[in-house]
């Protein structure tokens, strides 16, 4: 197959590193493969090795209609049988170069319960013609999106998240190194993940960790995360409302989240949205007990591997957390180890790998 994965950039983003590696299995099982990206280069991006065609677009008419027609080109030059494109931004104009270019089959993936308001819910809703089939990360999310009638149901499948369970690995002279080199001892490390935005709700998270370190002095809690823009601000002088500067680490964006995750005792999401969280995930898969608030597909991945709480409700958030600090070392290990095995049954790479292949060639065999 000759295969087209479409997405708004190749920014530190979970969802951006899982459409890379799906891309990477399949270039690695034989497949023609190649990236369409709709903005500009980034300062920093995930690497590939992968062909990719950046579309150049911006918030001008002028940069869209140019990307479009720099994405004509390219379809016809590469002759793809399938476009696959991810989340809101990128849907849109994988199915505008459908009109362009209608040869490809489009498939489309959405990775959220939530990509925006009302317009953009009619705009999927308009287009779906335009696609073959739209994917959700989560039932969560294909239960929304089928709901506000973004997309029939009939059309709707779920594939969730895949995690690379030999990366993400636990490994203990990495976590003595780690931990060393972040200068911790006897503390009980909270890792969390994930740029500051309104999406992860670091303000819920702040004031779950300010109660759990009132019952706990010995928490610690570490963000990492791209840290830039008002958001970051806001979150930042609340950490110092809450007397928090000298329990919280920013870490910024990091490369290294296998071996942060290592060092880390417990893995914390205060999210208010989601779609299936890629770093709960490989936070299970390091064999790390998850306090998760109970959004998107949360608890489909985390089951009964880890504690739940619902969004938006700090107490109900520092107790899960609690909890899991309560436990004795070995709980928490026989935890991890049930986390760990989760994972590697039900939501592995290559599994997905195997799904993703097996839709691919039924929407080109029946072309439906």
């Amino acid at each position: 197959m000759r295969i087209v994965y479409v997405l708004t950039s190749l920014g530190m983003g979970g969802a951006e590193r899982q459409v890379l590696a799906m891309a990477g299995r399949m270039a690695e099982r034989g497949h023609a493969v190649a990236l369409m990206v709709l903005r500009p280069r980034l300062k920093e991006e995930w690497p590939t090795t992968l062909d990719a065609v950046h579309l150049e677009m911006g918030r001008t008419p002028f940069s869209v209609l140019a990307g479009l027609a720099r994405g004509r080109r390219f379809l016809k030059e590469f002759h793809p049988d399938l476009v696959h494109s991810h989340s809101f931004h990128a849907n849109f104009v994988a199915r505008m170069l459908k009109v362009l270019v209608p040869g490809p089959a489009v498939l489309s993936t959405v990775h959220n319960v939530y990509e925006g308001g009302w317009r953009r819910m009619l705009a999927y809703r308009l287009t779906d013609g335009l696609s073959r089939r739209t994917t959700a990360v989560s039932e969560a999310a294909a239960e929304r999106f089928v709901r506000l009638k973004a997309v029939p149901r009939y059309k709707c499948v779920v594939l969730t998240n895949g995690i690379d369970t030999a990366e993400f690995a636990p490994r203990a002279e990495r976590r003595a190194q780690m931990r060393t080199g972040m200068g911790a001892r006897g503390e009980f490390i909270w890792l969390t993940a994930g740029r500051i935005a309104p999406a992860k709700d670091y303000s819920n998270l702040l004031r779950a960790f300010a109660e759990v370190r009132a019952a706990r002095s010995d928490a610690r809690l570490w963000i990492a995360g791209e840290a830039a823009g008002a958001e970051a601000l806001t979150v930042r002088a609340l950490a110092a409302e809450l007397g928090l500067d000298d329990a919280v680490r920013w870490l910024g964006l990091r490369r290294d989240m296998a071996a942060l995750l290592d060092a880390s005792d417990g893995f914390v999401l205060g999210s208010a949205w989601e779609g299936m969280p890629l770093a709960v995930g490989e936070a299970m898969a390091m064999e790390k007990p998850v306090a998760a608030t109970d959004v998107g597909g949360v608890r489909e991945l985390v089951g009964d591997a880890g504690v739940v709480a619902p969004a938006r409700d700090s107490e109900a958030l520092a107790r899960a957390m609690l909890e899991l600090m309560r436990r004795t070392a070995e709980e928490r290990q026989r935890l991890g180890r049930a986390s760990r095995e989760r994972i590697a049954t039900q939501f592995s790479m290559d599994a997905r790998a195997d799904s993703w292949e097996a839709l691919y060639r039924t929407l080109l065999e029946r072309g439906q």
